[in-house]
């Protein structure tokens, strides 16, 4: 497959996955609140952004397409996984010291520092 053809395909699938995404919504909100299940909405939408990461990751930066761009394929995976950790163990942190601090403990934090 030629480079142009290529990227024609890649920008017809993200526009494609883009309208089908922002459609979802739209009905959701204004349209035609019954389209799709409020619980599903969510999901559905993960699950496109998703695809468009692959469909980016494949047509634009020619990830995993040769011999060569296996190894960029590999640190792609290797640095996504470890943003996530990162976040998750971020959030989990937060939720715990929020979780473990107290009423009278929030409040006696607010007034200290509402003293300087």
């Amino acid at each position: 497959m030629n480079r142009v053809m290529s990227y024609t395909m890649g920008l017809v699938l993200a526009l494609a996955l883009t309208i089908v995404a922002f459609s979802l919504v739209f009905a959701h909100l204004y349209a035609a609140p019954g389209v799709l299940p409020a619980a599903w909405l969510v999901p559905v939408i993960l699950a496109l952004a998703m695809a468009q990461l692959v469909v980016q990751l494949v047509f634009f930066l020619h990830l995993g397409q040769s011999k060569e761009s296996q190894w960029n394929a590999v640190m792609f995976c290797f640095t996504f996984f470890g943003i996530l950790v990162v976040v998750l163990a971020s959030l989990w942190i937060m939720d715990h010291l929020n979780y473990n601090m107290t009423p009278l403990q929030m409040t006696q934090y607010i007034n200290d520092q509402s003293s300087f």
